[in-house]
């Protein structure tokens, strides 16, 4: 070999470990940002023709393993998905309450239930009378909050729908642009790794809120689909539209058209979180606005029609015609079975036994018809009160077995209702998060490890050294050339 030839090689070779040395800092810089692909130089051997050998600097390659990230994504938005019902489910269980906790649903019929009974033993007592108004305010005051509470819920919703339609749309412009860059950076022989990385980065966030797919395309560019089939990313990226409502009331449905659902490019796409856009934190959004709410708006609206025909029986009050309102009302009017939507929300007192509202306390003892007052030691009317309260009946509307029930039966099924669904998805989150947290381990293994970055080093630097001493060597060879 002619010492040009191995001069040659040996700058060959300075220049990759001079390359290599900037990747591994590049890793080791790196090694805690989130979105960052461990870096590779690869090399190939140089042969000029038989004049003298050396190493090519092929280019620097991003190394991670595509199957376990599009697996960790789909783990990301099951993830999601799960914790926002978990969430929603563990709130709604906690307004309800356990039994025998102050302030539960189930406690608070039990309260009604033993005011009448003590009323019923003292019919003449003035405080009684007022104890069993003041428990049928505690239990018409819960009915009233949980739905307000169930309405508030929906309008959140409805208002993140929005805010993550918007990151969305971003998310998805900034891919597209991404996609240009790196195209254009791989034309001009540049390195887009950076790139790459921002993208990735962006189809993260993309990936929380729905379950996406990437698909790899010619010249380091990529698509998005769902893995319900919308196509996100084709060439252009999609834009989803959505119109959030400023309120969200029990009677306003997506079925009605008050509420709004999805659109890709103008194009209304099926509703529901197992349709084009199932999964992730957006269709546990919709699941809670359009379905996990108003199925406990249906439960709650269910007990309290339950509960104003229980005391708006004439067989129950002697004086009240057929549909007179009771000691209940919807908002002051008796009950009509074809508007029972929103029923718990507007459920109220009968003014007449309401002192406050100009009505008496002895309306309970004598009658909500009654004109004046009967004998103070008349209890039947209150003994047949507490007796429509505790009968088993069957509900007539609500998810329900159909059994009959008493009023806290009632109570106690929907908590138990709400309980189990709970569970279940406690059960789905802890198995989504594991999974999510598996494969997120899965994914570091293939990120920067600073133990084998270091070990490069090492090699790099007598790498290094053994080219810096060819060098040194046939200056030596030159030297002694010029002096002979």
């Amino acid at each position: 070999m002619s010492i040009s030839a191995a001069l040659s090689n040996a700058l060959s070779g300075l220049s990759a470990v001079s390359r290599a040395a900037d990747v591994v800092a590049s890793n080791t810089a790196n090694a805690m940002t989130e979105g960052y692909a461990r870096r590779e130089l690869s090399l190939s051997a140089r042969n000029l023709g038989g004049s003298g050998a050396g190493v090519w600097s092929d280019g620097v390659a991003r190394v991670f393993n595509q199957v376990v990230l599009n697996d960790r994504r789909l783990a990301d938005a099951d993830a999601a998905n799960a914790g926002a019902r978990y969430d929603f489910l563990t709130s709604f269980e906690t307004l309800l309450g356990n039994p025998g906790e102050a302030g539960s649903l189930s406690s608070n019929v039990v309260g009604f239930e033993t005011a009448l009974i003590e009323a019923a033993s003292r019919p003449d007592s003035e405080a009684r009378l007022a104890a069993v108004l003041a428990s049928a305010e505690r239990l018409v005051g819960q009915l009233n909050a949980l739905s307000g509470a169930l309405q508030q819920t929906r309008t959140s919703a409805d208002h993140s729908i929005a805010t993550q339609v918007q990151r969305l749309n971003t998310s998805l412009a900034q891919i597209d642009r991404l996609n240009a860059e790196i195209l254009a950076q791989r034309a001009a022989g540049h390195d887009a790794n950076a790139l790459m990385d921002q993208r990735q980065t962006q189809v993260d966030i993309v990936a929380s809120i729905v379950p996406v797919r990437e698909v790899a395309r010619e010249g380091d560019q990529i698509s998005l689909f769902t893995t319900g089939g919308a196509i996100l990313l084709e060439g252009n990226a999609a834009v989803v539209g959505f119109a959030p409502a400023g309120l969200v009331t029990a009677d306003m449905t997506l079925a009605s058209g008050a509420l709004s659902g999805l659109s890709i490019n103008g194009m209304a796409v099926p509703p529901g979180d197992g349709g084009l856009f199932g999964g992730g934190s957006l269709g546990a959004a919709f699941a809670v606005r359009d379905e996990l709410a108003p199925g406990m708006q249906m439960q709650i609206d269910a007990f309290a029609r339950d509960l104003i025909s229980r005391f708006q029986d004439p067989a129950v009050d002697p004086t009240l015609a057929p549909g007179e309102m009771g000691i209940f009302t919807d908002r002051g009017a008796p009950l009509d079975a074809a508007n029972e939507l929103g029923l718990a929300g507007r459920i109220a007192l009968n003014t007449r036994i309401d002192p406050k509202q100009g009505g008496a306390l002895w309306r309970l003892r004598d009658g909500i018809g009654a004109v004046t007052p009967g004998a103070v030691g008349n209890s039947g009317l209150l003994t047949a009160l507490g007796d429509a309260l505790t009968r088993a009946q069957p509900p007539q509307s609500g998810n329900f077995i159909g059994a009959a029930r008493s009023s806290s039966g009632l109570a106690a099924d929907i908590l138990s209702q709400v309980s189990s669904a709970r569970q279940t998805a406690e059960e789905n989150r802890v198995y989504s998060g594991a999974r999510q947290d598996a494969l997120r381990e899965m994914q570091l293994a293939d990120g920067v490890d600073t133990d084998h970055e270091m070990q490069m080093l090492l090699q790099i630097e007598q790498a290094y050294a053994a080219n810096a001493r060819v060098i040194s060597a046939m200056d030596e060879l030159i030297q002694q050339l010029l002096a002979m």
